[in-house]
C-alpha cells in the first residue's frame, strides 16, 4: 500500500508545522516503533510511561521516516538531533493532539476503511475473549465463509491460525488496520476482533475506527485498574463496543456486493453488568446464560441467585452441562427448542464462548442453530485453555490463562466437582498491575485447592517475593500454612516440579496465569519460557 500523505491525513486535526507540500509525501508503512521504520514510512511519536517518543523522531527519520506525526513540544535537544538526522532531506512533521489517538483515524483512511468491506465481530470480557474469538472464527469456517481473526493467542489473516508473539491482545491501531486490510486482500469476509478494555479505551484509540457488526460481553471483573483507575471506567470503556453498534448503519460491500449486516449484542446475562452493556446499543440484543452451572455456581445442587433477566431480551440458555478432561455436552434452548451440543473442548466455562460464538455466526449469516451445533463437534481447543498435558503420569496436568479472582472462581469449581483426588495449583500475579486481586486470588485457590504453590508470572520492576506475599496473604487467611500447603517458590520451573512431587493418582495439578506466552518479564530481562514445554520437561524428569 502507498499513498501520499495528503490523501488520508485529512481523517484528522492537525497543524502543518514543517509547511511541507503533503501531496508530495509518498508514504508506504505506518509505524510506532523508530527501529521498525524504513524509507517510505510515517512515524509516530507516541508518548510513553517513562519517556516521550519525541525522543525518537531523530532515530526514525534517520531509518528512513518521511513523516512524523508527534505531540507536546520538541526540545532544544531534540531538534538538534532532529536537523543532523534529515541531512538536507525534506520530511513532514505533523502536530497533533494526541498521536496515539490519530493512528486510529490515519490507518483507517490509509488503508481504504477495511472494516466497511467485512463482517466484524467484537468479543469483549475480562475472561473468555480468545476462546470465543477462536469458536467464532472455526465456526464461520466450518460453514464456508472465509474469515480472519486477531487475538491474544493466535490470528489469521484468511489462512491457518498463526501464534502471536506478543503479550498484547489488541494490537496498536496501526497493526490492526494493517491486518483487516491483508484479509480482505486474502478474499476474507468475516473478521473477528479480541477486543480488549485498553483497545477500545478512548486513551488508546486502538479500536477507534473499526465498525462492529456483532459485539459479546462475556463478563467484566476487577481488573486492569491500573490503567482505567476505577471499576466503572474499565466497565464503561468495554462498552464503547456496543456504542460502536450505533456508529454505523452496517451498510457494507461484502465480496463487492452492497450488504446490510444484521447489528447484534450478545450479553452474558450471568453478570449484573449485562443489563448496562445493553443498554449501550440500541440495536438488538441477545443473552445467554448456563444458569449459574458452568462458573463458580458449577458445585452448588440448590437454586443460584442472579441477577435478573432483562425484559424484552431474548434468552439463550445451556442446561445438562457436562464436562470432562476431553471435552463438554450441554443443550442448548433457544425459543423453547432445544439443540444437543458436543464439542472436543474440555472445561465448563466454555459452555459460554461456545454459545456466544453460535448465536454470532447464526445472527450474522443465517446459519441454523442446528448446523452451527453439529460443526461444534469439530471445535479446537486454544492452546493454553484447559489444554491437557498428557505424558502417562497417573495424575492431571492443565495449563490454563486463568489469573483473575474471577477466573479462578469459574474453572476451579467444575475442577473440584470432578476430581477424585487433590488439587494442586501453580500461579502468580503480573508485576506493576492492579494488587486488590492479589489475595482475592489467594484465598480463592486456598478455598479449592488442596495445596497452593505460588510463583512468578510477569514480576516485571517489582520484588518478586514481596508480589508472592501479597497472594499468600490471602491464601493464609483462607487457612492454608506456609511450608504445609502453601509454597512460596519465585523460580516457574522449580515451582512446577514442586507440584509433580507432591501429585499422586487421580489428582489434578492445575497451572494457571501464563498459558500461551513465550516469556517471563523481569525487571532487566526477559527470560524465554513456555508453560507446556516445561510441563512437559518435567514430567519427563518424573519417568
Amino acid at each position: 500500500m502507498k499513498k501520499f500523505l495528503s490523501e488520508f491525513v485529512g481523517s484528522i486535526e492537525y497543524k502543518n508545522v514543517s509547511g511541507t507540500d503533503l501531496s508530495k509525501i509518498e508514504v508506504d508503512s505506518l509505524v510506532f516503533d523508530s527501529r521498525a521504520v524504513k524509507a517510505g514510512s510515517l512515524f509516530f511519536a507516541l508518548p510513553g510511561t517513562h519517556t516521550t517518543g519525541n525522543r525518537f523522531i531523530a532515530s526514525a527519520i534517520k531509518n528512513g521516516a518521511v513523516a512524523v506525526v508527534y505531540e507536546g513540544e520538541i526540545t532544544d535537544d531534540e531538534n538538534k538531533s532532529i536537523e543532523e538526522s534529515m541531512a538536507g532531506r525534506e520530511v513532514a512533521f505533523l502536530k497533533v493532539k494526541s498521536s496515539r489517538f490519530a493512528m486510529s483515524p490515519m490507518s483507517a483512511c490509509f488503508y481504504d476503511y477495511p472494516s466497511k468491506k467485512l463482517v466484524v465481530y467484537g468479543v469483549t470480557g475480562t475472561e473468555g475473549k480468545s476462546s470465543t474469538v477462536a469458536f467464532i472464527w472455526q465456526l464461520l469456517r466450518l460453514s464456508g465463509f472465509k474469515a480472519g481473526f486477531i487475538s491474544t493467542v493466535q490470528y489469521s489473516l484468511g489462512g491457518e491460525a498463526i501464534a502471536n508473539p506478543e503479550h498484547q491482545t489488541t494490537p496498536e491501531a496501526t497493526i490492526v488496520q494493517r491486518e483487516l486490510y491483508e484479509m480482505l486482500e486474502n478474499g476474507c469476509t468475516h473478521a473477528v476482533v479480541e477486543s480488549s478494555s485498553h483497545g477500545l479505551s478512548e486513551k488508546t484509540n486502538r479500536l477507534g475506527d473499526v465498525l462492529f457488526d456483532c459485539g459479546a460481553f462475556m463478563n467484566v471483573t476487577l481488573e486492569h485498574l491500573e490503567f482505567h483507575g476505577t471499576y466503572e471506567q474499565y466497565k464503561s470503556d468495554k462498552a464503547n463496543l456496543f456504542r460502536t453498534l450505533d456508529k454505523h448503519e452496517h451498510r457494507k460491500s461484502i465480496a463487492g456486493k452492497e450488504t446490510v449486516v444484521p447489528a447484534v449484542g450478545i450479553v452474558n446475562l450471568e453478570d449484573p453488568a449485562a443489563v448496562y452493556f445493553a443498554d449501550c446499543t440500541a440495536n438488538k440484543v441477545i443473552g445467554f446464560t448456563t444458569e449459574g452451572k458452568a462458573g463458580k455456581h458449577a458445585v452448588e445442587s440448590g437454586a443460584v441467585e442472579l441477577p435478573a433477566v432483562p425484559s424484552g431480551i431474548p434468552v439463550v440458555s445451556a442446561k445438562n452441562i457436562v464436562s470432562t478432561s476431553t471435552g463438554i455436552s450441554f443443550d442448548l434452548t433457544v425459543g423453547g427448542k432445544s439443540v444437543s451440543v458436543k464439542a472436543p473442548v474440555p472445561g465448563a466455562f466454555n459452555a459460554y464462548n461456545i454459545m456466544t460464538a453460535i448465536i454470532s455466526v447464526n445472527e450474522t449469516t443465517g446459519k441454523s442453530i442446528e448446523e452451527l451445533a453439529a460443526a461444534c463437534q469439530k471445535l479446537e481447543s486454544v492452546k493454553g485453555r484447559m489444554t491437557v498435558v498428557d505424558e502417562g503420569q497417573p495424575f492431571e496436568v492443565i495449563v490454563d490463562y486463568a489469573h483473575t479472582p474471577s477466573s479462578f472462581e469459574t474453572i476451579f469449581p467444575p475442577v473440584k466437582n470432578r476430581c477424585k483426588g487433590k488439587i494442586i495449583s501453580v500461579f502468580g500475579s503480573g508485576g506493576e498491575r492492579d494488587t486488590k486481586k492479589r489475595p482475592l486470588q489467594g484465598k480463592i485457590a486456598a478455598e479449592y485447592c488442596d495445596y497452593v504453590i505460588l510463583a512468578n508470572e510477569d514480576p516485571r520492576g517489582e520484588d518478586e517475593m514481596a508480589l508472592l506475599r501479597d497472594i499468600a496473604a490471602g491464601s493464609i487467611e483462607g487457612g492454608k500454612v506456609e511450608g504445609k500447603d502453601l509454597f512460596l517458590i519465585p523460580d516457574r520451573p522449580t515451582a512446577i516440579r514442586k507440584a509433580f512431587a507432591l501429585a499422586g493418582k487421580d489428582d489434578i495439578v492445575l497451572l494457571l496465569g501464563k498459558s500461551h506466552e513465550n516469556s517471563i518479564i523481569f525487571k532487566d530481562h526477559i527470560m524465554p519460557y513456555d508453560e507446556i514445554s516445561e510441563a512437559k520437561k518435567a514430567l519427563g524428569e518424573l519417568k
